[in-house]
């Protein structure tokens, strides 16, 4: 067991220019980009809900939360096969799907290679980052899901299960 405390696995995703990871513990799934049903006087970031197999899930939009430009299309080829879609978190026991600009893959991180986030990096401030680790010509920024959103966030985007 002790061996795994050493390691954690990372979904990668493209927002903007940036790649971000979430602990692929913290992922439910992975699902393209379908109708979200928008809901009114939500908070500016949350673009909607949407409907998972009978399951109810609030779709938030980072780019707008955090101030981050959407990914730009180069060509009609370039995004074709990996073009956004939302990953769906479980954030204390809550389901919330994020929009992503396209899925890179699960990597394999060793703790020590994560460092501390600089001050300030692409709009979103450190108390939302877990780490950043140096990957040959960029970085890759670690979200903390749990830091995501407030205890009052959430209860403004989770729909009511009374």
């Amino acid at each position: 067991m002790a061996e795994e405390d050493t390691h954690f696995q990372l979904v990668t995703f493209q927002l903007g220019e940036e790649l971000y990871g979430v602990d692929i513990m913290d992922v439910k799934e992975i699902v393209k980009v379908q109708a979200v049903r928008p809901i009114p006087n939500a908070p500016y970031y949350v673009e909607g809900i949407i409907n998972l197999r009978s399951e109810i899930i609030p779709i938030i939009n980072l780019h707008k939360r955090f101030h981050i430009q959407k990914l730009v299309k180069q060509s009609d080829d370039d995004l074709d096969d990996d073009e956004g879609g939302f990953i769906i978190l479980d954030i204390e026991g809550n389901k919330i799907g994020i929009v992503i600009d396209r899925i890179a893959r699960v990597v394999p991180v060793e703790n020590s290679e994560v460092k501390p986030p600089p001050q300030m990096l692409s709009g979103i401030g450190t108390e939302y980052i877990q780490g950043v680790v140096r990957q040959t010509d960029t970085y890759l920024i670690i979200l903390d899901t749990r830091k995501l959103f407030s205890a009052n966030e959430l209860q403004k985007i989770i729909p009511d299960s009374d």
